[in-house]
């Protein structure tokens, strides 16, 4: 493949992840903070947040899975994982969170472990994006293109 098509397929690619709702402006923002001098900072920052979250969701799993449920240690887990899926700019699970910590203020057990489960669901959907964007990165770049500039108007 050309690398011109590649660069279409990635413009495509990454705008359907916008227009789906996976990510938001907040994505465009850490891209932009990327630079020459660190040229893999948007793929480290990713795979923190998914180190991170993946510890916080085995947390929330663990606390909800309790015979007294602490909502207050509940609603910190999913207040960080929103903080955090907010900085790099996933949209749907930010979503999700906000939907989490509202069941956490009612203490309603049943939507808090709906609430996880579509937590999970979600990163692990962006999670499998994310890899498959940063893939073709990849590509584009072993073909000596480079990543054309994303701009939101669609």
């Amino acid at each position: 493949m050309e690398v011109g098509q590649m660069q279409r397929q990635w413009l495509d690619y990454t705008r359907s992840l916008f227009i789906e709702g996976f990510l938001d402006g907040q994505f465009l923002q850490l891209e932009q903070l990327q630079d020459d001098n660190n040229p893999d900072f948007v793929v480290e920052v990713v795979s923190l947040f998914f180190q991170d979250s993946h510890k916080l969701l085995n947390d929330l799993t663990i606390a909800l899975d309790q015979k007294s449920v602490d909502f207050k240690k509940i609603d910190a887990h999913v207040h960080q994982l929103k903080g955090s899926s907010s900085s790099i700019g996933a949209q749907r699970v930010k979503n999700c969170c906000i939907a989490f910590r509202n069941f956490c203020e009612e203490q309603n057990t049943d939507a808090c472990l709906k609430c996880l489960h579509q937590v999970k669901q979600e990163c692990c959907l962006v999670k499998n994006k994310l890899e498959t964007l940063f893939r073709l990165e990849q590509q584009i770049m072993a073909a000596g293109g480079s990543i054309p500039m994303m701009e939101l108007s669609f």
